[in-house]
């Protein structure tokens, strides 16, 4: 088990490198892009900004959780409550991140109309599908988490 959890520790450090990157280059040149489309409304391009940066805050945060939970796993430990409360943050973390990008949504249709690019919406519904897809599997592996740990208890007891 060590070999997949070394893997899958390495996959998450690549994964917060490549958002730090996004947030450090990607992100700004967005911003400036918006406000050099929108110059009259520039509470989009504010609102925008933290909603990025604040879901971004977010997927770190979530990363930090797995690694935990992987941590967890390395000494033994999957089947505790500590493993159900990570994967209970990761939910609640995904879902955060969801409900930004639908909020921000007619700020991305603003834009979108603006610049006559209907490409952006989609790229909102993928931002806003993929984290709710993560907190629906984080859900449902939460559950069979609390339900082993309680066949688990029991076992305990009656041996």
């Amino acid at each position: 088990m060590k070999k997949e959890t070394i893997f899958l520790r390495l996959t998450i450090y690549v994964m917060g490198l490549i958002m730090l990157a996004f947030c450090a280059i990607v992100v700004p040149h967005y911003l400036i892009g918006s406000n050099n489309l929108m110059p009259d409304i520039p509470v989009f391009t504010i609102l925008l900004g933290l909603g990025l940066y604040a879901s971004a805050i977010l997927f770190f945060t979530i990363l930090f959780q797995a690694l935990k939970l992987l941590h967890l796993i390395d000494q033994e430990n999957a089947f505790s409550s500590a493993s159900v409360k990570s994967l209970k943050n990761i939910k609640q973390f995904a879902y955060s991140i969801c409900i930004i990008y639908i909020l921000e949504l007619p700020i991305f249709y603003a834009f979108a109309e603006r610049d006559d690019a209907p490409g952006v919406i989609l790229v909102c519904a993928v931002f806003s599908g993929a984290p709710l897809v993560i907190a629906i599997f984080a859900s449902v592996l939460e559950k069979l988490l609390r339900h082993a740990i309680k066949i688990k208890s029991e076992n305990d007891l009656t041996i």
